[in-house]
Order: C-alpha cells, then sequence, then structure tokens
C-alpha cells in the first residue's frame, strides 16, 4: 500500500520531513542526545564526521569511529519529540520513499540514549552514570499505539494503588530496555536504574516556583514505591517513550542516564559538563570495543 504525501511527509529534496535527513545519512548504530548543542561533543571523538545536518531542533551528526559508523542525533526535550523522532528514523530505514511502501525486509537500529537525570533515592551519587532497566511513563505517548502487548500492566497497577494516582492524569505505562544491547553496554560504571519519565521539568517533577502542584507528594510516592525490591531511581523526560516505539518497531534502545541531581539530598553536580563527557567516552568505547 502507498503512503499518502499527508503520512509520509518529504522535504523537496526527498529528505523526511523533521530530520531533514535522506537514507543514506543514517548509520545503524544511533546515540541520541536531547540538547542540539552536544551533538558536536559527541561527533568530536569520531575519527570522520562525513555529515552535519540540522532542521529546528533536530540536528544529526553521522560518522565513523574505529571503524564503526555512528549517527548522532538530538531530539530535543520530551516524548512528543520523540515521536517524531523514532517513526522518522524508522521510516529512513524500512521504507521506501520513492514508490511510497514499506519494505518488505525490515532492518534494525541500536538506538543509545544519552541523557541527564535527576535522582529521586537519597543513596545515588551525584555525577554517577544510570542505565534504565525499565521506565515507567506519564505521558500517553503509548497509549495512542497497539501497544498492550509490550507493557507490564501489574507493575503500571500497582504503582497507580500505591501514588493514588488521580483519574485526571493520563494512565501510566511500564516499558523495558532491550537486554542485549544493554549487556553490549553495560560497565561497572553503571548502575541498574527503573526511570520515570515525566511529561515536564517543573509541576510534573514536582517542582513549585509560582504554581502549586496537585498533588505536593508525588515525589515522596514515587521515591517509597517498592514493588519486589524494584524502586523507580530517577526522573528524565524520554526514556519510556524511546523504550516503548523501539519494541513497537522492532529496534533495540536503551537509556544512560548522568545523575546531574538529587531530588531527595537537593543536591547538582558542581562540573555537569565533566560528568557528561565522560559517559559519552564511556559509551564510545563500549560501542566500538566489539564492532
Amino acid at each position: 500500500m502507498q503512503l499518502e504525501p499527508s503520512e509520509l511527509i518529504l522535504n523537496a529534496d526527498n529528505s523526511i520531513y523533521h530530520l531533514n535527513l535522506l537514507p543514506e545519512d543514517l548509520a545503524e548504530t544511533i546515540i541520541t542526545v536531547g540538547d542540539p548543542d552536544r551533538v558536536a561533543e559527541v561527533s568530536k571523538y569520531f575519527d570522520v564526521i562525513e555529515l552535519k545536518k540540522g532542521k529546528r531542533e533536530f540536528h544529526t551528526h553521522t560518522g565513523v569511529l574505529n571503524g564503526k559508523r555512528i549517527s548522532v542525533i538530538s531530539t530535543g526535550i520530551g516524548t512528543d519529540n520523540i515521536d517524531i523522532v523514532l517513526n522518522e528514523l524508522d521510516a529512513l530505514l524500512n521504507i521506501d520513499f520513492t514508490s511510497r511502501t514499506i519494505n518488505r525486509t525490515k532492518k534494525k537500529l541500536d538506538i543509545i540514549r544519552i541523557g541527564t537525570s535527576g535522582a529521586i533515592q537519597p543513596d545515588i551519587p551525584i555525577d554517577s552514570f544510570l542505565l534504565s532497566k525499565q521506565a515507567i511513563g506519564f505521558d500517553s505517548l503509548l497509549r495512542f499505539y497497539n501497544a498492550e502487548h509490550i507493557l507490564n500492566d501489574t507493575l503500571q497497577n500497582e504503582f497507580m494503588k500505591h501514588t493514588n494516582w488521580s483519574k485526571y492524569k493520563s494512565v501510566p505505562y511500564v516499558v523495558t530496555c532491550d537486554d542485549n544491547l544493554a549487556q553490549r553496554l553495560f560497565n561497572n560504571s553503571l548502575n541498574n536504574g527503573f526511570t520515570a519519565t515525566n511529561v515536564g521539568f517543573y509541576g510534573p517533577q514536582g517542582r513549585k516556583l509560582r504554581l502549586q502542584t496537585q498533588d505536593d507528594s508525588l515525589n515522596s510516592k514515587l521515591s517509597s514505591f517498592d514493588y519486589r525490591g524494584l524502586k523507580i531511581t530517577n526522573l528524565e523526560m524520554e526514556t519510556a517513550g524511546i523504550y516503548g516505539l523501539a519494541r513497537l518497531l522492532g529496534h533495540s534502545a536503551i537509556s544512560l542516564n548522568c545523575i546531574l541531581a538529587n531530588r531527595s539530598t537537593g543536591e547538582f553536580s558542581k562540573d555537569p559538563l565533566k560528568s557528561i563527557d565522560l559517559l559519552i567516552q564511556l559509551t564510545l568505547e563500549k560501542l566500538t570495543s566489539g564492532k
């Protein structure tokens, strides 16, 4: 079936609409970062940068490190942007732009998020690194897809019961990382975590400037949740969307978090750029050591 122009939107040069990329621009190993400025902080370690493109908040560098081709792409903030990025990355790989038809043989991406995050457990140190084994999304993104078969309803329901979750908020969803990719990239610098993906930075994460929150005790409920020893470790804004869409589309994804803040203790990193750079280097080393 041919995809209509309103569904598969292409630019004048036949590149995908938001990412502004052609299929040949993309490597099959993808690093995602939120901040467009962080793209260059990753690609500066490449042996060769073969491509630089950008449109809106979506900047892409593709290059080679130790013989492995890698693309690094900025997503901006939030799962609404993740919906754009993951669908368009998949389209670049698995849709023929000339015929506007889905390819019979599907290709698979390895997607590694390198992001920043705030811990909610007091024993998680500032400047430490965390691999999200599971993620719980407070956004509604996965609820717009046929996704029930990949979700952990038991964990979701236990969480809603523990927090007395408001019926006016979207129903949380729980997804997991790709175990094989996690094993490939795991090292002793990483802690395993259960990550909460929020729909905002201020009220949804319990921050108050001039506005009162609907549930002043939400963060304490998050940190006290314990299901058979599984506790929520940190807060950020993309991981659950990445895991959910990647799994639905047949790709592998993991999220690596640099813990810059601890909401429980009130601490913040004294040198966040140094910590993020160290996580970038560790990730690139693991990605290319067994190419």
